[in-house]
C-alpha cells in the first residue's frame, strides 16, 4: 500500500483494510490514519504519549494530529497543570461519526462522478 492510497489502489484491493479506506477517502497519509486508530484506543492522550505509542517523533505526531483536526477526525482540549501551564489532550472523533463522514464523502464523490458521466457527450470539432 502506498503511503497515501488513491481510488485506483482501493478499487484494486479485494479486501481493503479500514485504515486504507480512511486514508483514501480523506486524502490523508497512512501514518495519519494510523494515528487516528491509535487515538481511538487512547482518548485524552498528549502528543508525547501518542509519540511513545506510535514510536514516532513528537513533531511528526503533532503534524498528523493537525491534519486529523483539519479533516474533523480529532479534537483537542487544553488541560491546566497543577504546577502551572497546560497541555493539550487529543481525542479521536467517535468511530460511528467517522464512519458517517466516510459514507457522506463517498456519496458526494459518487454523485459527482455520476454527474460527469451524464454530462459527457460527443465532442464537437
Amino acid at each position: 500500500m502506498a503511503d497515501s492510497p488513491d481510488m485506483a489502489d482501493l478499487l484494486e484491493t479485494d479486501d481493503p483494510e479500514f485504515q486504507q479506506v480512511l486514508s483514501c477517502v480523506f486524502g490523508i497519509q497512512s501514518h495519519e490514519s494510523r494515528t487516528y486508530l491509535v487515538l481511538l484506543d487512547h482518548p485524552g492522550s498528549t502528543v508525547a504519549e501518542l509519540a511513545d505509542v506510535l514510536d514516532r517523533d513528537r513533531s511528526n505526531v503533532n503534524r498528523s494530529l493537525t491534519t486529523l483536526m483539519e479533516k474533523g477526525l480529532a479534537g483537542r482540549q487544553r488541560r491546566l497543570l497543577d504546577p502551572g501551564g497546560y497541555v493539550y489532550q487529543y481525542t479521536a472523533t467517535p468511530l460511528p461519526e467517522a464512519k458517517g463522514m466516510l459514507h457522506d464523502a463517498l456519496d458526494t464523490w459518487a454523485e459527482t462522478v455520476h454527474e460527469r458521466i451524464d454530462e459527457f457527450g460527443p465532442r464537437r470539432q
